[in-house]
């Protein structure tokens, strides 16, 4: 049985309780967090403090606060020589204190606590200082995750830049395209399928392969016409930015381009 106790609550850290609690031989034994929360059934039948002098004995201690915290937390806590690890993408390791042993158990995928998510399509990357905490970390992330990979701090940095640009950013570009239509009173929906199909796309295609559109066959007449239709617009710039960056990509050196 692996023990676990959860040091703070944020998205990352439910959700993680909700699938370790969900595993027979471990068992998350509490759940530790700075300010008093509500937590819902079934994970309110688990013991809860907000007091350093009560968090229990246990294997692992994972941690999901920010990244600019993580080492001042885990200066603070009450205990030392016992595994503690951090769910942060861009944080190395050493932003954890001395005091304990330290390792990483990050999760790749982006969480909320109203939204289900399949923990065992979700890749887990994982780090540790000596092998046989290395090895309980696979115990643990294998019980929920299919895609368990060790990986260093320095790749995990370049992964979690990696994955800005795939979700943040992506995310942010399907926010512009609703303010696009809200504006013009066209319901986001209508594209849904076409967010849908370009994902799907790269499951059997390169990004590079998948692209399509005006600046990758460098139409000059519609984007022409695109910028026409943002000339009053602050997502004018954005659009001409991921213009000229496609055409370079895709070599239009025939000397007519943005």
């Amino acid at each position: 049985m692996i023990r676990i106790v959860f040091l703070g609550f944020g998205n990352v850290n439910f959700n993680l309780c909700k699938a370790f609690d969900k595993v027979a031989d471990i068992s998350v034994i509490q759940i530790f967090n700075r300010n008093n929360i509500l937590i819902n059934s079934p994970l309110n039948t688990i013991p809860f403090t907000s007091n350093y002098p009560e968090v229990m004995d246990a294997d692992v201690y994972i941690i999901g606060v920010p990244d600019d915290s993580i080492l001042s937390f885990s200066e603070t806590l009450p205990f030392e020589n016992k595994l503690v690890v951090h769910t942060s993408g861009g944080g190395s390791m050493d932003s954890l204190s001395g005091k304990n042993r330290k390792g990483v158990l990050y999760p790749l995928q982006t969480f909320s606590k109203n939204r289900e998510v399949k923990f065992s399509e979700i890749p887990i990357c994982i780090e540790a200082e000596n092998d046989d905490d290395l090895d309980l970390l696979k115990r643990l992330a294998n019980s929920i995750s299919g895609k368990v990979v060790v990986i260093s701090s320095e790749e995990r940095a370049q992964l979690h830049l990696a994955a800005v640009f795939v979700n943040n950013f992506t995310n942010y570009l399907y926010d512009v395209a609703s303010e696009i239509l809200t504006e013009n009173k066209l319901p986001f929906e209508l594209l849904k399928p076409l967010i849908a199909e370009t994902a799907r796309k790269i499951e059997n295609l390169s990004p590079a392969e998948a692209q399509t559109g005006p600046a990758r066959r460098n139409d000059l007449k519609t984007i022409q016409k695109h910028l026409h239709l943002l000339e009053n617009s602050p997502h004018k710039k954005l659009y001409e930015q991921f213009t000229q960056a496609l055409q370079e990509k895709f070599d239009h050196n025939d000397g007519k381009k943005l």
